[in-house]
């Protein structure tokens, strides 16, 4: 049976689907999701260009984001300043990339920097804290994880586990504590390191974790492990990110040269 004159769809640009005859059109709503309307622009940067891409494409499909490019860590800031995105996110699987995060924080506002690849270590954290990103997507996210952080970040909030907002705590309290002036045991702290704990606690500031630190000076993992116990116990902290941070500030507030290499 044909629909009636009553039922039957209004065919045209000037009337949605379904609407009935002699009824007043409708105002359309505004989809929230459409370009330009709430969507939060995204400037891929990766080293990698297979996950860089692939990346792309998978925020790409999720809605409210767009993709505006892609490119690598290097080239980020001058593509930052002529696109003006809303956030930078930043391949962080590449350790060299924390000092592209530091200078897209200080260079580019006002687009914030998202880091993803980052296995959420302390001594990671407290870095990417340092270098000013804006949030953080874990090496295990998914893409709607992916999707959750950059709206928080866009909000100026940080997405993150009780354990690393405890991190950052004693973090920020190790800087207040160590904002008051310089004291003789500060000296002492840093005469009581050895050159190899100098070295290793330079390579958790990067960072690294106790494998990888093993790896790059060709030792054990155990005895980086006992390494870092000492360190820990001689400036007096309870973990590697605020073993880091203590002795990046000593050796900035008495203008050291960079720690000494052991070969």
């Amino acid at each position: 049976m044909l629909p009636s004159d009553e039922t039957r769809p209004v065919v045209g640009c000037d009337a949605p689907t379904g609407q009935k005859r002699g009824e007043p059109a409708v105002p359309q709503r505004a989809n929230p999701w459409e370009r330009g309307a709430d969507r939060v622009r995204v400037l891929v940067a990766s080293g990698t260009r297979l996950i860089g891409d692939a990346l792309a494409a998978l925020l790409g499909n999720q809605r409210g984001l767009d993709v505006v490019d892609r490119t690598s860590p290097d080239q980020a800031l001058s593509l930052a300043i002529a696109l003006r995105p809303d956030i930078v996110l930043l391949d962080a699987t590449r350790r060299g990339n924390l000092a592209y995060a530091k200078t897209l924080a200080d260079q580019a506002p006002p687009s914030k920097v998202v880091a993803f690849g980052v296995a959420e270590t302390d001594a990671e954290i407290v870095a990417l804290a340092a270098a000013g990103v804006a949030g953080y997507v874990r090496d295990d996210a998914a893409a709607e994880d992916a999707v959750a952080v950059l709206r928080s970040a866009m909000r100026d909030e940080l997405l993150c586990s009780p354990r690393v907002a405890a991190t950052l705590c004693h973090h920020v309290a190790l800087l207040s504590r160590n904002a008051q002036p310089a004291a003789v045991g500060d000296e002492r702290q840093l005469a009581a390191l050895s050159p190899r704990e100098l070295q290793i606690a330079d390579l958790l500031d990067r960072g690294l974790s106790n494998k990888e630190i093993a790896r790059q000076l060709g030792i054990q993992a155990a005895t980086v492990k006992n390494h870092v116990h000492n360190i820990l116990d001689k400036l007096k902290v309870h973990r590697r990110g605020e073993a880091a941070a203590c002795l990046r500030h000593i050796l900035q507030e008495r203008r050291l040269l960079p720690i000494r290499r052991v070969a």
